[in-house]
Formats: C-alpha cells, structure tokens, sequence
C-alpha cells in the first residue's frame, strides 16, 4: 500500500478541488487529491460552459466577483485559454413582469459593479434580429460570457500536478478515520492519505462524507439535459438564459450551439443521460427563441451529476462538528463560473482558518434541525 502523508487532503477532482489543490500549492502547502474517476470528467466537465455572474443570489456575487478576476488571467494560470470569451450573457424577458424582475436585479446588484445593460423594443431587435418573438426584451451583462468546461476543469488539476500537487485519479475514497488530529484516508489497498486538514469537494456525492462527521445535509442529485447541434453559420456572440429558468444556449466558433434545459435522468449511481422528452421540449423551446434553428439538428445528447441543496446555495466553509474539515460542494449546477474562487477560499480556510471573501451565507449550519420546544411541565 501506498502511504502518503501531506498538509492537505482534498476528496474530489472537479473544478473546485482541483483549483484548491494548485491555490494551496502556490501557498506552499503539500496536497494530495484523490478522484473516484478522472479529474473533470463529472459536472465540472459535462455543464454547460456558462461563465456568468449575472443571476446569482447577492450572497454568491463576491465569490463570482473573484473568479471573474481568475478568469481574465486563465492561460497564465492553468496554460490554456480553455475557450474561454468575455462574449457577454444576455438573460431574455418573455414577459413584463420578467422585465421587471430583471430591472430590480440590476438596482439589488448595482454595488458589485457587473455594467447590466436592460434592452427592449427596438433597441433589442437592433442587437439581435435572431431572436423569436416571444423575447419582449433581457439584460446584458457584457462582461460575462463562455469557456469550453471539457478543457478548463482537467486543466486546473493538471496545473496543480505541474506545480507539485500528488494527484490520484480513478481512486474512489473507501474509508476515512479521524483520530482528532489527523484524517486518515483510503482508497482500496493500493492508497493511504494522512493529513491534518480535508477538504470535501466530492460534488454530488459529498453529503455521505460530511453525515459521516455529524453533518447530514438535505443534498440531491439533478441531472441536466444537454444538447448541442451541427455546426450553424454563426449569428450570436452572447451566450443566453432565461429568466425565471428554461433553456440556456450558446454558440461556439465552429458554429454549433449548446443547449441545456429540463432534467435528464440517472442511470445509475455513476452515469446519467438526458430523457427524450427534456430534449423534445428542448427543442420546441430553442426553435421559439432561436427561429434559425428550425431545421438544425442535435448530434449528440449527454448529461451529468450535479448536487443540489434545497436553497440552490452551497455549502462552503469549516465543519461545526470536527478540526480540520472543511466543506465545498452543492453548488447546484452553477459552480463553474465561481469554482476557482471556491477554490482560492478553500484554500485560505485551510491554511488561515478564515476567508478574505465572505461566505457566511453558506455555513453548512442553517442545516441543522431546530431543537424541539420543551413543553411545560
């Protein structure tokens, strides 16, 4: 058996935990990551690519404001571009009261600074002539955009191994002890890790590590349905949501489009796929927004594993029942954009104990069932 002593220990090689793994070997921590499968091939690698800052709950705007920071010096960080574009992301009004809710977004969100820009009528048709007629109007936030996550997430763990981080790949965690110190780790018989800190980054599959130390959160799997046609002549720089939820689309260079909306399902505890009436009603939905895409056709389908907690706010920060735990998971399929900020605060929270970043909003304790009332004797 392979026995690997280090500072840090991080279960989970997505996005999070791998730009964990290189932020803490910039510090000059040692780290060692175990992956059940291969570095960035579960949500981090199958999403759907949106970079976007726009949309997210007040509470998660600092984070998204630090990876927006990230994301401008990618190829200086992790050696790749990873497609990465400030191509701007519009969030499409179908109706007035979605206007309005966009309009109070863009007062509630203005102290962070993202430049929304609401366009309507015929300023909207004068931007994008491509869109269908159920589109009253959106917000664009320019500076937003797209990257390609099949390139981003593997590279981050690849930085971090080039930078002197121990990566272990296809290396399920089978048991983990805890003797009050140190975390003890294993991984079949081939592997042992033995580390003072943990960091839980296993995505969908974290709630059984954190129940394991007393913190059982309400976690479920979802399964988005994704899409992408043949390659289109190009017509759309932005990439596209909707308010209120649907479809979400983008276009890249070689001119396919990537569509996701409405949930696939599982397969098993390990694989998924998108169901055939998500994509059917997918369709419908594209062809309202997107009149050019009548007659294109999808050539590959596909989804993933992603975990959700019941506010679609993760969990992020110091374990309340055991030293040396810290948790940084459920991010609700919208952990792309923010995933190198998660990891740089993961990483000062192992080192420091605290963040420059504020995270109180996603203490793993607004999870705890309130104590009963005592009733009168």
């Amino acid at each position: 058996m392979k026995l690997v002593d280090t500072d840090v220990a991080i279960v989970g090689g997505g996005i999070v935990g791998a730009s964990a793994a290189l932020a803490l070997r910039r510090m000059g921590l040692q780290v060692a990551l175990l992956e059940r499968d291969l570095c960035g091939s579960r949500s981090s690698g199958v999403n759907y690519g949106g970079v976007r800052r726009q949309g997210r709950p007040l509470s998660q705007l600092p984070l998204a404001q630090r990876a927006h920071r990230i994301w401008s010096d990618l190829p200086g960080l992790i050696g790749t571009d990873g497609e990465y574009l400030r191509s701007g992301h519009f969030k499409i009004a179908c109706s007035e009261a979605d206007l309005a809710a966009l309009e109070r977004y863009r007062g509630t969100s203005r102290d962070f600074d993202l430049g929304i820009e609401l366009l309507s009528g015929a300023k909207l048709r004068g931007h994008c002539p491509w869109l269908g007629g159920k589109a009253l109007g959106g917000s664009l936030c320019a500076e937003d955009g797209q990257a390609n996550p099949r390139l981003v997430s593997p590279a981050f763990a690849r930085a971090a191994q080039a930078a002197g981080a121990q990566i272990f790949e296809r290396s399920p965690l089978d048991e983990v002890e805890h003797d009050g110190q140190h975390f003890t780790l294993r991984s079949g018989h081939a592997l042992q890790l033995r580390a003072p800190v943990l960091l839980n980054c296993a995505g969908a599959w974290a709630g059984a590590l954190a129940a394991q130390f007393g913190e059982a959160v309400p976690l479920q799997s979802g399964h988005p349905a994704m899409a992408v046609t043949e390659p289109v002549p190009f017509f759309m720089d932005w990439s596209l949501g909707v308010e209120g939820g649907g479809i979400y689309c983008r276009q890249v260079a070689r001119g396919n489009l990537v569509l996701g909306g409405g949930a696939g399902m599982a397969l098993d505890a390990d694989r998924a796929r998108s169901e055939r009436t998500a994509i059917a009603s997918l369709a419908v939905q594209a062809v309202e927004l997107l009149p050019v895409l009548r007659h294109a056709h999808f050539i590959r389908t596909w989804s993933g594993t992603e975990g959700y907690l019941p506010d679609r706010q993760p969990v992020l920060g110091l374990s309340q029942t055991t030293p040396g735990l810290i948790h940084g998971f459920g991010f609700a399929g919208a952990g792309f954009q923010i995933g190198p900020a998660v990891g740089e605060v993961l990483a000062e929270l192992a080192r420091d104990g605290r963040s420059t970043t504020p995270i109180e909003a996603f203490a793993i304790g607004r999870f705890e069932r309130s104590l009963p009332v005592p009733t009168t004797l």
